[in-house]
């Protein structure tokens, strides 16, 4: 088998189901802007000869669909046996009035609902069923090793998940401000309030009001972390910063966005001590 994830979150899950019996490959770089990404002709070539093809969905890699399409291969396209939309079965945050039909999207990264759901590791346990499923249906005499090592992946993580509730449990309904709305499925699994978000739009800059409006809420609630993603400019966050006194923390959106995120139980185990520790020395 190979498989082709969109991104490098579901490739690493990706692995942790196939194991050994595929080769697995990721589209979007891992340090990259996911949502600035845009597909590039080399691209078109990694889906030649890809059994299993898995995508985040409801927008976020809407691009996929004109590469699936110009590759013409049905057994990954849309309803084939090696299709994955991963965010099926999701309990979604942030979904709007419409539909949530897969085909259809508004042409941004939120088009649908949040599309973040990764960073809520329990959804790791419907992420990796789907990829397990298609798995099996092209290669079907896989089927024990690929059940095999999932249930495995999700024994470790399911001990991992303890560890990490117990790290920010003193912490829990703590006040956070957020660079990009990366964030609220893993604020939701651990108990944080993302109070707002700097960048409202993809790409645009917060104007001068809304910055001053920031600053004061920032003082008003004592927040005392602001939540950065290291692809994205830091300028703002950092002024925030020095206008506020809280500090700018950078957390790993996806595996490889820092260099200890280097697989999926390593983004959480950087990303929760990471904003343990921060947390801690700001309530000091």
């Amino acid at each position: 088998m190979r498989v082709v994830a969109t991104t490098s979150d579901l490739a690493s899950l990706a692995r942790a189901v196939v194991g050994d019996l595929a080769q697995v490959e990721t589209i979007i770089p891992p340090a990259a802007d996911p949502e600035a990404f845009e597909p590039r002709p080399s691209d078109l070539a990694r889906l030649k000869g890809a059994s299993v093809v898995v995508r985040v969905g409801l927008g976020y890699d809407h691009w996929l669909d004109k590469l699936l399409s110009m590759h013409g291969d049905a057994a990954i396209n849309r309803g084939g046996a090696g299709y994955v939309d991963a965010s099926i079965g999701i309990p979604l945050l942030e979904v709007k009035g419409s539909s949530v039909d897969p085909a259809t999207r508004d042409g941004h990264a939120h088009g649908l609902a949040n599309p973040h759901y990764w960073l809520d590791p329990a959804n790791a346990e419907i992420i990796t069923g789907g990829i397990a499923e298609a798995g099996i249906r092209v290669a079907p005499e896989a089927a024990a090793k690929i059940i095999a090592n999932r249930d495995g992946f999700l024994a470790r993580l399911k001990a991992d998940l303890v560890e990490w509730e117990q790290l920010l449990a003193p912490h829990r309904a703590a006040r956070l401000i957020a660079y990009h709305n990366t964030w609220p499925y893993f604020a939701r699994r651990f108990r944080l309030n993302i109070v707002d978000v700097i960048e409202i739009k993809e790409g645009v800059a917060p104007s001068p009001a809304r910055l001053a409006k920031l600053a004061a809420t920032i003082r008003e609630q004592k927040i005392r972390v602001i939540v950065h993603e290291p692809f994205e400019p830091e300028e703002t966050s950092q002024l925030l910063a020095r206008r506020t006194g809280a500090v700018v923390v950078k957390l790993a959106p996806s595996v490889g966005s820092v260099p200890a995120a280097a697989d999926f139980r390593a983004l959480f185990d950087y990303n929760v001590a990471t904003l343990a520790r921060a947390l801690s020395a700001a309530s000091n």
